[in-house]
């Protein structure tokens, strides 16, 4: 197989030749039935088949390592930590792992898009579905008083049972007073499905053995048990007393029963829920841990390494100052104070990655960006600077990034445009903070300084951290553009 047409390592190589084989045998069998010819294919066979087996294998080694090497590779940083807390299990796909930390399970998304809005709605109004269960009871009880009332019915029986009925409004708000007034109704008339419902309202409320639960479940039980008028209840047989006590029970311990069921049902939903929300609590929990721990390794790291040669710069400088003179003095004292107003630097972004917080009132602003010019101008380099927006009216966050982002811009020049002219300027639009900076074309040849290119991407995150946009790119004349935007509203 030629080199250049090889398949890349990982891809799957074509299976069409272990069946070239079977096809031409096939077709060879058919021409002729000479045993010599059929040995000749059958070798064909074998020499394909072991060419086809040697190709899968080497493919299927080349990737278990690329497989191996990804798993080595994402086994850094806070995965690390993260993975000792929560060992994988065995024989299970990373997917399935965080499936298993999932207390609530989701809601199909077919299911979501068939359900209509109003339903959804009274899911998730409680004072909704409060509405609606009154309305439901109320005429549920209507139509139980209305379907059994005899035509030669007592006026005091039918108002009583209008009275129980009417309370039906109350039941979730006072239900022990809602079991009172339909008790009359229930005992002289028809509403017994009113005072089954209102009862059932007062055991989602209260405990089973309290007392307002214990007087209501009475009162309906003697409501089912007594017949209206009396001596037709003194009239009956025991057989008959007993089956009005079977009944009464019924009639009592049911709703009890059904308001407890829901109560426990209720109960448990918010149990789940929060022990949901505790999980969560403790990912972002475990999350900022993990980001704590990398930020003091960063913060030390930086202390060790950055912030030791920056200290033997500024003590060389500082050296170089007091032995020389003239011109070497002046460059060795302004080496000395970029040195120092660095070091100042470190130490506050070492505080900030130690204890996580913002630290903002620390942080350099616009307010300084008149010092941060005047270190970089000079014969070699002019710099222009054009500000009209004013430092007390911006957001700190924002004030901040214009000063990183002048800083960035003006390094750039000193590093790769040495002797050309530079303009920063700092325009405030409305609700918009606008900060450019440019350069010529540069004049003089200096021993270009090592660069990675990844300051321009951070001032790229900076704006897109706050809102705002960032580009940069040469111009037209052969200089350099930098230019960001950042709202000032919100």
């Amino acid at each position: 197989m030629s080199t250049e047409h090889a398949a890349p390592a990982g891809a799957r190589l074509p299976l069409q030749r272990s069946r070239e084989p079977s096809l031409r045998a096939a077709s060879t069998r058919a021409r002729t039935d000479t045993r010599s010819d059929t040995r000749t294919e059958r070798a064909d066979i074998c020499t394909e088949g072991t060419d086809t087996r040697s190709e899968t294998e080497a493919t299927s080694e080349t990737r278990h390592k690329q497989d191996g090497e990804t798993e080595a590779r994402i086994e850094t940083g806070g995965s690390v930590l993260v993975a000792s807390m929560f060992p994988p299990k065995v024989g299970v796909a990373p997917v399935d792992v965080v499936a298993d930390l999932r207390i609530l399970p989701r809601t199909p998304w077919l299911a979501t898009r068939l359900v209509p809005r109003w339903v959804t709605y009274f899911r998730t109004s409680p004072r909704a579905r409060g509405i609606a269960s009154d309305v439901a009871a109320l005429f549920l009880a209507v139509l139980d008083v209305w379907l059994v009332i005899p035509e030669d019915a007592a006026a005091y029986s039918t108002w009583l049972s209008a009275i129980a009925v009417a309370a039906m409004v109350m039941r979730r708000h006072v239900p022990f007073l809602a079991v009172l007034v339909t008790v009359p109704g229930f005992m002289t008339g028809w509403s017994q499905l009113a005072a089954m419902t209102a009862l059932g309202s007062l055991a989602k409320k209260h405990r089973l053995l309290s007392w307002r639960m214990v007087v209501g479940m009475v009162l309906v039980f003697l409501c089912g048990y007594v017949r209206w008028p009396l001596s037709e209840f003194y009239s009956l047989s025991w057989q008959e007393h007993l089956l009005n006590v079977i009944w009464a029970v019924i009639i009592a311990g049911m709703p009890v029963a059904i308001g407890l069921l829901i109560n426990a049902r209720q109960e448990l939903s918010r149990r789940i829920r929060e022990l949901a929300s505790s999980r969560e609590r403790e990912k972002r929990l475990l999350a900022e841990t993990v980001r704590a721990a990398e930020r003091a390794e960063l913060a030390r790291e930086m202390h060790d390494v950055v912030s030791h040669q920056v200290t033997l710069i500024a003590m060389q400088a500082g050296a170089l100052q007091v032995s020389a003179d003239g011109t070497t003095a002046e460059a060795a004292r302004t080496i000395r104070e970029l040195s120092t107003r660095t070091l100042e630097e470190l130490r506050n972004l070492v505080g900030v990655l130690r204890s996580g917080d913002a630290a903002e009132d620390t942080q350099p602003g616009l307010d300084e960006l008149d010092d941060l010019v005047r270190h970089f101008r000079d014969d070699a380099v002019p710099v222009a600077l054009d500000v009209t927006a004013e430092p007390e009216c911006l957001p700190r966050s924002v004030s901040h990034a214009v000063y990183r982002t002048v800083q960035e811009a003006l390094t750039n020049v000193r590093k790769h445009a040495a002797g050309a002219r530079a303009s920063v300027k700092v325009l405030a639009k409305q609700d918009t903070l606008v900060v450019e900076v440019r350069n010529d074309r540069a004049r003089l040849r200096k021993p270009s300084l090592p660069s990675g290119g990844h300051g321009l991407i951070g001032l790229k995150e900076r704006a897109g951290l706050l809102g705002g946009t960032f580009s940069a790119g040469p111009t037209s004349e052969g200089g350099f553009r930098v230019s960001a935007t950042y709202p000032l509203a919100g």
